[in-house]
């Protein structure tokens, strides 16, 4: 008989106790471990709720989760109800499924994972390495919670990849390559055209795909694909064309606000509000415009007023996000060149502090040297950690010999996450700027503890 969970600790630590790849280093696995077949049982076995829902899809190197949180916001604020699927989470398992901005309850989790678990036996017992996984029982999941919330739209982000990630089994009326850059490369390939091609392979026989890849190899491999799936293509620079943004500061909150105007295959947007931080969330922001002007194409009415609402109301944490001030603290999960540069970006153009400090951790499988050549000179003070809650992290002793590769200056390291915030903390005066980058997991680790120290200050 197979076994039912009464508590959510349970059903989390079933969910856990599965093959995690967010969880295991790079090289036990490899692209051969990564099979649809596995999700297409998983989901047939539990009535195929995939079927009935129709999808946007997003896939990306860098701003996928950006843009698909500004498309369900979008979506929420024009009526619709709306699934929001991404990955990893930050605080609690359940930020992975929501609708319409609400987490799924406790005793939510704990019924959706017991509905899988005869799903979970059966498949276990199947030759040729069918035993379903954490990402894709999580994917499950969240597909039976959005069924069962009877949701007009999932709006998905794509776990790694795209052609084998378990989310390329939805039904989208339209899909998304935000950018194409070197990430992965263990399981992706090596070159550009190789992730373009694995990215690529969300595109669907004859749905519209909306590309803001940017790199001329990558560009070429995305048009193959889509001439081949007979898939209409709106390209960033050209079908989509970011004329103009503009930048304000707001006197009373000191906070900066952008608005930008863009030319689409369809409309002209005019002073389209940005809520996230960066030039780059402007293109990503042009992404979603012409994703709302393709679903309108399809019969879908989404007036503009939604479209500046949700806009407005877009919240993504841990990207860019100042989660405290004087100093001011910024937490980013920056993990590939690509998103380093941005970040980097824009704490240049948004913050004038005294000194920039900055906590540092890494995985394993990243271009870490790249990252420390980039980001190290960026910075008056670097402290360099390793995370406590996953085995990928670079050690201190290697952070260590990176570091002397790459420079000379003076660092420090602290043995976690903690003790590093707790020493920066101490460092920097009110004018300064803390930034806290180079894994999702660090940011993970380090968000609430954060928020909860500095909740009674003052000045935030």
């Amino acid at each position: 008989m197979s076994p039912q969970f009464n508590t959510y600790g349970d059903a989390i630590q079933f969910l856990y106790s599965r093959i995690n790849y967010e969880q295991i280093q790079v090289e036990s696995y490899s692209k051969n471990d990564f099979k649809l077949e596995r999700m297409r049982i998983l989901l047939s076995f539990l009535g195929d709720p995939h079927k009935r829902i129709p999808a946007i899809h997003v896939a990306g190197t860098k701003g996928k989760g950006s843009t698909c949180t500004m498309i369900a916001s979008v979506l929420t604020a024009a009526k619709f109800r709306v699934g929001l699927y991404i990955s990893p989470h930050i605080s609690v398992f359940e930020e992975r499924m929501t609708v319409d901005g609400q987490l799924p309850s406790p005793e939510d989790v704990v019924t959706l994972v017991n509905r899988l678990i005869p799903a979970t036996t059966y498949m276990d017992a199947l030759p040729g390495q069918m035993q379903p996984t954490y990402f894709e029982l999580a994917t499950a999941m969240a597909w039976l919670h959005f069924e069962e919330r009877s949701t007009d739209f999932v709006v998905l982000e794509v776990g790694l990849g795209g052609r084998l990630d378990s989310t390329n089994v939805c039904c989208p009326l339209v899909s998304i390559i935000t950018n194409v850059s070197r990430d992965h490369t263990q399981v992706l390939g090596s070159t550009v055209r190789q992730i373009a091609w694995e990215k690529g392979g969300i595109i669907k026989q004859g749905v519209p795909l909306v590309s803001g890849v940017t790199h001329n190899a990558a560009i070429e491999m995305i048009d193959q694909i889509c001439r081949e799936k007979k898939a209409t293509r709106r390209q960033f620079g050209e079908d989509i064309v970011l004329m103009s943004r503009r930048r304000t500061l707001e006197t009373d909150t000191n906070a900066v606000r952008s608005f930008i105007d863009v030319q689409t295959s369809h409309s002209v947007w005019r002073e389209i509000p940005v809520a996230l931080r960066g030039f780059h969330q402007a293109i990503n922001t042009a992404l979603a415009l012409a994703v709302f002007d393709e679903l309108r194409q399809q019969g879908i009415a989404i007036a503009e007023d939604a479209v500046r609402r949700g806009l407005a109301a877009t919240q993504w944490p841990g990207r860019v996000e100042v989660v405290a001030h004087r100093p001011t603290v910024v937490i980013d999960a920056a993990h590939n060149w690509e998103s380093a540069r941005a970040l980097l970006a824009t704490l240049s153009e948004e913050f004038r502090p005294v000194r920039r400090l900055l906590i540092f951790a890494a995985t394993r499988d990243k271009d870490v040297f790249g990252l420390l050549r980039l980001i190290l000179p960026q910075f008056d003070t670097v402290v360099f950690t390793k995370y406590n809650d996953n085995p990928r992290g670079v050690t201190l002793v290697e952070l260590q010999s990176l570091v002397r590769s790459v420079s000379n200056r003076e660092v420090h390291f602290a043995n976690d996450p903690a003790d590093a915030w707790h020493r920066v903390q101490k460092w920097a005066g009110a004018e300064d700027l803390i930034a806290i980058t180079g894994s999702f997991f660090l940011v993970a680790e380090l968000r609430d503890l954060i928020l909860f120290e500095t909740a009674d200050s003052p000045t935030n």
